[in-house]
């Protein structure tokens, strides 16, 4: 069977608004993965591999990014922030293939953000051992203390997206309709000012996956530079403290907001 062309592909895998999703639609892939992924679905589309399967191997690309940061020194972090990027790519190319079959699912969004959930916890959680030197030098000890904290990290980037999803199973269990992009501005304008500053500071966007990812070269190539794990054990509580905090300024948000109306 032919391959389609990126030119027949586009207006059925990218529909209108598919880049325009306020919270669906990650910046790297407004930014440059989505034109990749086009690229990838001619290879794809016709194949035996189904969407699903696709998601499978996006939520294993995720997790081994985790798994990757147990490599001690820069190998490691850039292992882990290359395979972030294969997850990107994998996490566009299901959808992409999905609607270009016709094959979209209830049971292709569940997995979806379920692997979201796993990648994301467990490149915060590697982080976090990798800041414990699990693999110090003889004579060191290993400082358990930073694997919690990476741990409290990839607890809150779990339940700030529960939080947002949590609306939607609330909604849909008192049979209202999913909630609209302008239900999510708070009532006071003080929280809505508020949310306008972090919106505009994007520091909550570090417990991401590919945020994370990139935080955690930058502070591996400087940990080598230095010779020590101190930016990487600096990294771990920075994120562990927007975790927390994003964690509990979100759930303020949902709840003064129309979004439970």
């Amino acid at each position: 069977m032919q391959k389609p062309s990126v030119a027949e592909l586009r207006p059925v895998v990218h529909p209108e608004g598919v880049k325009d999703r306020r919270s669906g639609e990650h910046w790297a892939g407004r930014l440059y993965m989505r034109e990749i992924s086009l690229r990838c679905d001619p290879y794809l589309v016709n194949t035996r591999i189904s969407p699903n399967q696709l998601t499978h191997l996006m939520v294993v690309a995720g997790v081994l990014a985790g798994a990757a940061l147990l490599v001690p020194g820069l190998a490691g972090a850039l292992i882990g922030a290359l395979l972030i990027q294969l997850y990107l790519l994998l996490d566009c190319v299901d959808g992409e293939v999905a609607r270009w079959r016709g094959q979209t699912s209830i049971t292709g969004v569940y997995l979806d953000r379920v692997g979201h959930y796993l990648s994301e916890a467990a490149l915060l959680v590697g982080f976090g051992v990798r800041a414990a030197d699990v693999f110090h030098a003889e004579g060191a000890s290993t400082n358990w203390m930073w694997a919690f904290l990476g741990t409290v990290a990839a607890l809150g980037a779990i339940l700030i997206k529960a939080e947002t999803d949590l609306v939607d199973v609330a909604r849909a269990r008192s049979g209202l309709s999913a909630v609209k992009d302008e239900a999510a501005v708070p009532r006071s304008s003080g929280l809505a000012l508020a949310r306008k500053a972090a919106a505009a500071l994007k520091f909550h966007r570090l417990v991401g996956g590919v945020e994370a990812s990139l935080l955690i070269l930058l502070v591996a190539v400087l940990d080598m530079i230095r010779g020590d794990l101190f930016f990487t054990r600096l990294g771990v509580a920075v994120l562990a403290g927007i975790a927390v905090v994003q964690t509990l300024l979100h759930l303020v948000s949902i709840l003064a907001s129309s979004r439970l109306k």
